[in-house]
């Protein structure tokens, strides 16, 4: 494929305008929620070829949230795209001052593999919303929910306008030669890197959702019970594969035990008689290596079970954890939890802020000093009081990183927002034109201008 070609086909289809209206915009959104219903059964079949993903889980982390998002981008569009006067300072008078918001124009979306139906449609419903065109790179890592997500696009959208390029870094780094008028990345911090130094040589605005170390504390009011459920659906979920997983537990030493034990019963409640042949396994064997490879960092007393004929790996606790340990230098994104034990919550906070940002923090207590503690005194991308992972699977707020974690946000209002140019406009009478800012300048027009501009 000639990307250079396909992009001024696309650049050439936003220029004649008719991305930009609402029915237009309105009518492709339908279009692919029409399509996803039709083909969830496809996507569940190369999901489960891929990372033997259950379909109740393709569901709920995939495609139910995609359906979520379009329905409420359906809803609220209309509203968004209007322009919104804002008041017009007295020195401007007369005058009228609005904002337009203005679609970027040809936007590149790089997805990773580790949710590739919703980290691929999801930026691309807030492109469409926005009234952008769209090249589309899924990961190569999950070939056949790559290829099924690629025959949904080319059957419903002309490429001159959603263009999907399926293939491996070779395609990903000529496609960031060329120029685009925004790049939404989503993957490693390694690579975030490599897109925004591509980005910067045209001056590219960017997107960038990263990862990082996540961290989970569970301080010494903690309900336990509940704490293990949630921080257990949290590992579980995508075999540990997600972003925003709990990476690592900062326990209060004082219910150390008492986990471990409604760890266990989570799992044997989530797996009844032990049977694990529907969790997800891992997405191949380099990362499969490097994941067992890291269980020598401490101590198991959960799990610890690997197959490496079908890359499965069990739900994993390591206790006996320091910070100093080799599962603590890297971004676990696997059925691993390492667990380290605390006394003194300014303990957790010192290592917190001693480190890059992460892109989520999940803390259960029962205290509400100490939640406002951590809250003050930490920063991140997003999290959840006595729960993980669920803050992201909302349209009323945006989803983002900060620091290393990633930069912009998106979902709901915030995905229209990031592909869209908010242009400031003042539209001034000509039945009146004060001289007051005219040369030549003197004592009186000072006055009034002190008198204006206070």
């Amino acid at each position: 494929m000639n990307f250079h070609q396909l992009i001024e086909e696309q650049r050439a289809f936003f220029e004649q305008g008719g991305t930009k209206k609402t029915e237009f915009r309105l009518a492709m959104l339908r279009k692919l929620q029409k399509a996803l219903c039709s083909q969830e059964e496809q996507l569940n079949e190369a999901m489960k070829k891929d990372m033997n993903k259950c379909p109740t889980e393709v569901y709920m982390t995939e495609i139910g949230m995609v359906l979520e998002e379009l329905r409420f981008h359906i809803r609220h569009l209309k509203g968004w795209m209007r322009e919104k006067r804002v008041p017009t300072p007295l020195a401007q008078f007369p005058a009228r001052s609005f904002v337009s918001p203005q679609p970027y124009g040809a936007a590149l979306i790089m997805s990773p593999w580790n949710y590739p139906i919703q980290l691929c449609l999801e930026p691309l419903i807030g492109a469409i919303s926005a009234g952008c065109t769209a090249v589309v790179k899924p990961s190569a890592y999950t070939p056949a929910t790559s290829r099924a997500i690629a025959r949904i696009l080319e059957t419903i959208y002309p490429r001159k306008y959603v263009a999907v390029v399926e293939g491996g870094r070779e395609q990903n780094a000529a496609l960031l030669e060329e120029r685009f008028d925004y790049i939404f990345f989503t993957g490693s911090p390694l690579v975030g890197h490599l897109v925004m130094e591509s980005a910067a040589k045209n001056l590219t605005p960017i997107t960038l959702e990263l990862g990082g170390k996540s961290p989970v504390i569970v301080d010494k009011t903690a309900n336990i019970k509940i704490a293990a459920r949630r921080i257990a659906f949290g590992k579980v979920l995508n075999a540990g594969q997600t972003c925003v997983e709990p990476d690592y537990l900062l326990i209060h030493r004082d219910r150390k035990g008492e986990f471990i034990k409604a760890f266990q019963s989570a799992l044997e409640e989530f797996f009844p008689k032990g049977d694990m042949s529907d969790m997800n396994t891992i997405i191949n064997e380099k990362h499969f290596d490097r994941i067992t490879g890291l269980l020598d960092s401490g101590k198991i007393v959960l799990g610890g079970e690997t197959d490496r004929k079908r890359r499965f790996i069990a739900p994993t606790l390591l206790d006996e954890v320091s910070f100093d340990s080799p599962i603590m230098q890297e971004e676990i994104f696997g059925p691993v939890l390492p667990m380290i034990s605390y006394e003194d919550l300014g303990e957790c906070i010192t290592y917190i802020r001693k480190h890059q940002k992460p892109l989520a923090l999940y803390l259960f207590t029962e205290d509400i000093a100490v939640e406002r503690q951590v809250l003050e005194q930490c920063s991140f991308g997003g999290g959840c009081i006595n729960d993980t992972i669920i803050h992201l699977a909302t349209s009323h707020m945006g989803f983002g990183g900060v620091g290393a974690s990633g930069m912009g946000s998106y979902h709901g209002k915030k995905s229209f927002d990031t592909f869209t140019h908010y242009r400031s406009i003042v539209k001034k009478a000509t039945w009146l034109d004060m001289p007051i800012r005219y040369r030549p300048y003197t004592k009186r027009k000072d006055k009034m201008l002190r008198i204006f501009l206070k």
